[in-house]
């Protein structure tokens, strides 16, 4: 085992009644780290955060926190806070009472949960609302109160289970910032639960893409963006996602059977001296940018990035180029060919 392993999951296995929830589970969590599990629903990510968490036991293999088995410890002592979707906060308690509710429980001195109040409430920006109660905040500060009472509990590990999808689209960019800021001042292990890759990509040092139970592909962000393992990690992560487009189109690339190209690679050509003859099927005007949608038979998701705002009617014939050092190879299993991209 790595000497920085803070979490191991070792060949985790969770099935119910004969039906896959994850299998083959290997990962390694450094101390320290932010990891984000990402994936579409159903694809096992929440089921690993639970097994890590003591909410469910594997059916096979070894799961260690800190160097600890805790396969079969339950989830109380694992040493670990929980932030959820929901918030879990007592309605007919006040700010300061939920957030000290876990040390209260466990008969913390008052002294000392005043002093872990007054710091996680000034870290989280919720000094002033000690004596508010649930209902009286906006779901922002009902989600900082909950970060607030994983701060006071002290624990070096956080698990996160999309504690923003309740959260409207402005209020999700100011909330991530503050859990990256906390993570990074607090020095916890951070492990977090999305199906939205921009939280993924923005916040976390490694990420975890998982499908159908299995893990896809993990490291760096830009790993997964640059360097897809596979096809579904290329159509998943950006935005837009990675064109895939059939060898049969570019003859001279057979040696795979499938090309990835992201949209910031594909330039518009001049009539007669581009690579592929596309049909345009919808401009997306974004600002700095417009995502220029594009139809062709051997292509699916086929885009073109272009600076600010352009507009092209639906159906335009446009040529586009590219470079072959752009190109992700994609061999027939959908597998990563070496010298891609």
């Amino acid at each position: 085992m790595a000497v920085d392993a803070f979490v191991r999951l070792e060949n985790v296995a969770k099935r119910w009644n004969g039906q896959l929830g994850v299998e083959h589970i290997d990962l390694t969590i450094p101390r320290g780290a932010f990891v984000a599990l990402l994936g579409p629903s159903g694809c096992g990510k929440s089921t690993t955060l639970r097994l890590i968490a003591g909410l469910e036991n594997p059916d096979e293999g070894n799961i260690r926190i800190d160097g600890r088995d805790v396969t079969t410890l339950p989830a109380s002592a694992r040493n670990l806070s929980m932030v959820f979707q929901s918030y879990a906060l007592f309605p007919h308690l006040s700010v300061a009472e939920n957030v000290v509710f876990g040390l209260k429980v466990r008969r913390v001195g008052r002294t000392e949960r005043n002093e872990k109040l007054r710091r996680a409430l000034e870290i989280t920006g919720l000094l002033g609302y000690e004596a508010r109660k649930p209902a009286e905040l906006s779901g922002g500060q009902r989600q900082r109160v909950a970060l607030a009472r994983a701060i006071v509990a002290g624990q070096p590990l956080c698990l996160m289970d999309e504690p923003l999808s309740n959260l409207d689209a402005k209020l999700r960019t100011s909330v991530r910032k503050d859990i990256k800021k906390l993570q990074r001042d607090l020095g916890m292990t951070v492990v977090y639960v999305t199906h939205d890759q921009t939280e993924a990509m923005s916040m976390a040092d490694r990420v975890v893409l998982m499908e159908g139970g299995h893990i896809q592909q993990e490291g760096p962000p830009e790993d997964l963006y640059y360097r897809p393992a596979n096809t579904f990690v290329a159509e998943f992560v950006g935005s837009p996602p990675m064109a895939l487009i059939d060898t049969a189109a570019l003859p001279e690339h057979a040696g795979a059977a499938r090309l990835g190209l992201r949209a910031e690679d594909v330039r518009i050509a001049e009539p007669g001296r581009g690579r592929l003859s596309c049909t345009v099927a919808e401009c997306e005007f974004l600002g700095s940018e417009t995502f220029v949608g594009l139809v062709h038979p051997a292509a699916v998701g086929l885009t073109v990035s272009v600076p600010g705002l352009r507009q092209f009617a639906t159906g335009t014939t446009l040529e586009i180029d590219f470079d072959d050092g752009a190109l992700h190879r994609f061999d027939a299993a959908g597998q990563r060919l070496a010298g891609s991209g």
